[in-house]
């Protein structure tokens, strides 16, 4: 495993004090999940030459493959923000991820059946996939926007706060067995989730690959509070995969939609291997790792998930982009992962370069006639200037978030997939290495 402290990186050895716990029975597969496949290809080495638990690989679904190691870009409403879909295919995007609960209260899953399914109401061709909802009944609901917030300087710091709140933010979501009663953020009406619910929402979205239900904590909660969501996700998640075989044989001339579990447990390794025990021996065609935890133990804990989870099955990585975390999760075993940082910084000036993020907004690229970054091979690189694009930022248009967009989504997308290339011609850590020196050798501006 590696951590990166202090602008290095060092190996961390996982400890075998926590035994994998024995899983049930392996459930039995519903029949059309032939329909979705996962092969790995070449395998990483760890750095001792050992076997290491990055891989390459392919994920097959009805709307064409995902080749592995892959950034898949967030669309949360059914739009990356600010560009075309058109415009992401000719990037390299291979698969873009959208938000069963913002399209749940916006325009509806029904409108989104009707039209054919995600995909094809956003004229989109290629493989989708969409979250549950679960991290944003969570996060709105208790006014935490992310989870690294959750330990930010306003949040509340005493340990075992289970019922935390950002400050001045009402709640907005109760959980109970069952499901979770939530207001919208929209409006203030009101609305249940449960994992049947979220299944229905999901199958009529209509994405190739849908995440289970699941209650997502707080780095707050305290460890019985932490036990008592996991148990509740484990039977939540059963639930999600009884619906989904039901709605499967129901909507039989739809194409098969994979459902992958969500690894829950925070940042205590025993929860994280025992809920990858549980939900490994379910039917779940991959499995998403989320949940709370901080940066610095993302490569450990995906770790300890790869190790337990069914070999034979992708692994997503919920909610990363940073260079530095891309490199820990593919190292650590993650196949795929998302984020909506490329387009969220870009709507304030912020651009990857191969030596760190920069902002337009700085005087000194008032007259700056370069791309925004040399050498780069994107549509807005080879056509605008830095100085036309800061203009567009000053003068409040939305041209600079479209043109600033395509560059970052295409600069990580360009990352994983070089990424991917040094895994199979046995590269990897040379490319890590020299991809993380320039990247956080130079502070951003």
């Amino acid at each position: 495993m590696t951590r990166r402290r202090a602008g290095r990186w060092q190996t961390v050895q996982v400890p075998d004090s926590v035994p994998v716990p024995e899983a049930p029975a392996a459930q039995a597969a519903h029949p059309r999940q032939s329909e979705f496949g996962f092969e790995v290809g070449t395998r990483l080495p760890g750095p001792d030459g050992s076997p290491g638990l990055g891989r390459t690989g392919t994920i097959t679904t009805p709307h064409g493959t995902i080749q592995t190691p892959a950034f898949i870009a967030v669309g949360t409403k059914a739009t990356v923000k600010a560009v075309l879909p058109e415009s992401m295919a000719e990037l390299g995007a291979q698969a873009l991820l959208a938000n069963a609960y913002h399209l749940y209260l916006q325009p509806g899953a029904d409108i989104l059946d009707e039209a054919g399914g995600l995909g094809r109401f956003m004229n989109w061709p290629g493989p989708t996939f969409t979250d549950s909802g679960g991290f944003q009944v969570m996060s709105l609901g208790s006014g935490f926007k992310k989870v690294i917030d959750m330990k930010g300087p306003d949040a509340p710091h005493q340990a075992g706060a289970d019922d935390a709140v950002a400050p001045g933010k009402e709640r907005l979501a109760h959980i109970d067995d069952d499901g979770v009663w939530f207001k919208s953020h929209l409006n203030g009406d009101r609305h249940r989730f449960t994992p049947e619910i979220s299944m229905q929402v999901q199958h009529q979205i209509g994405a190739d690959i849908m995440f289970a239900f699941d209650e997502l904590t707080t780095l707050h909660n305290s460890r019985g509070y932490q036990e008592e969501a996991l148990e509740r996700t484990r039977l939540w998640a059963q639930r999600c995969v009884d619906e989904h075989f039901r709605l499967t044989d129901e909507r039989a001339g739809k194409p098969y939609q994979a459902l992958f579990g969500v690894i829950q447990g925070a940042q205590y390794e025993d929860l994280r291997r025992k809920a990858c025990a549980d939900l490994g021996a379910m039917p779940f065609d991959g499995y998403g790792i989320g949940g709370a935890l901080e940066k610095e133990n993302l490569g450990t804990i995906v770790g300890w998930c790869s190790e337990v989870l069914p070999e034979d099955r992708p692994r997503h990585l919920l909610g990363i982009s940073e260079p530095d975390d891309i490199f820990v999760a593919i190292e650590a075993g993650a196949d795929t992962f998302d984020c909506v940082s490329p387009t969220r910084v870009a709507r304030n000036s912020a651009f990857y370069t191969a030596e760190g993020r920069l902002n337009l907004s700085g005087a000194k690229y008032r007259r700056d006639w370069g791309p925004l970054q040399d050498g780069c091979d994107c549509y807005t690189c080879a056509n605008y200037s830095r100085a036309y694009i800061r203009h567009l930022y000053k003068a409040s248009e939305m041209l600079s978030h479209t043109l600033i967009s395509i560059h970052n989504e295409r600069f990580v997308v360009r990352m994983v997939d070089d990424a991917r290339r040094a895994i199979e011609d046995g590269t990897f850590y040379e490319f890590k290495a020299e991809t993380l020196g320039r990247y956080y050798g130079s502070p951003a501006v």
